[in-house]
């Protein structure tokens, strides 16, 4: 199991399930990262894509303790949920369990943060119990970014109402949602910062102590590949072109900088440092 140290925070991943993504013309998860293109970066290999040129690609959560915080950032999909991402299958994954591992339990997590409420990062806001959805962590604030949630209440898409429906609205039915700002201070140690584009409310996750740095960067990124590449946006990113131009805001800021970039949907080892690659960037791992 994964794990950083941040100064006084530590940083563990949860893995809920790992998967490689073969390049598809016709539904391209990214549209230009053929296997061709992707040859051209060779520090993507061998740990963030196959020798066939599929992406490498992971759905974990991240567990962050500071002092006095026990913090869960992203839920993944989730259990008993048939979701279109799958295939409309329900998963049953031994997440909770890998999670105990860890040394958590769902009653001792202080906090959650979703980075934005799609599918694969609300899902285990709640678990099935005798026929309903409950808070799977029952002690804990979950912490909703304000514009996010008023963005997707708003959305008609049916896929999104039936994830708010079984994944967020019965976390404010227990009244345990707190609707926070994009820029929020969780912790001394710990502050969200609004990263837009894939979303419109869309964070990633600050930590700095003891004079160390880390981002956790939700979906600003989905892979590797676009440190060398900001411009190249999924399809379905809320705002391709501002999306591309945040990551490479962010990539300017942190490129050469020590701070620690953890990738919430990087495959191992998720975690490495942003470097200056001519006019774009390389992603280091030790």
């Amino acid at each position: 199991m994964l794990q950083w140290k941040i100064g006084s925070v530590t940083v563990t991943r949860v893995v809920e399930l790992e998967m490689p993504v073969p390049y598809d013309p016709v539904h391209p998860f990214l549209r230009e990262a053929t296997p061709e293109r992707l040859r051209e970066m060779p520090w993507l290999y061998p740990h963030f894509v196959t020798e066939e040129g599929h992406l490498k690609l992971s759905i974990h959560a991240l567990v962050v303790r500071a002092p006095g915080l026990t913090l869960v950032v992203d839920t993944c999909v989730g259990n008993d949920k048939p979701r279109t991402l799958m295939g409309g299958v329900a998963l049953q994954t031994a997440f909770l369990e890998s999670l105990s591992a860890a040394g958590v339990t769902p009653e001792s997590v202080d906090a959650v943060v979703c980075t934005h409420l799609h599918v694969d990062h609300v899902g285990w806001n709640t678990r099935l119990q005798d026929g309903r959805w409950v808070p799977t962590f029952p002690n804990a604030r979950y912490l909703i970014g304000r514009r996010e949630y008023a963005h997707w209440s708003e959305e008609g898409d049916p896929d999104q109402q039936a994830i708010l429906a079984d994944s967020v609205k019965p976390i404010f039915d227990a009244g345990l949602a707190t609707l926070v700002e994009m820029d929020h201070r969780i912790s001394p140690e710990i502050s969200l910062m609004p990263t837009p584009g894939h979303t419109p409310g869309h964070v990633s996750v600050l930590i700095e102590s003891q004079g160390e740095r880390a981002l956790i960067t939700g979906d600003m990124l989905h892979h590797p590949c676009q440190f060398g590449h900001p411009e190249w946006s999924p399809p379905f990113d809320s705002d391709p072109q501002a999306g591309a131009g945040m990551r490479r805001s962010v990539m300017e800021r942190v490129a050469g900088e020590p701070v620690l970039v953890i990738g919430t949907h990087f495959a191992a080892p998720t975690a490495g440092h942003v470097v200056r690659e001519g006019g774009a960037f390389r992603f280091e791992v030790d």
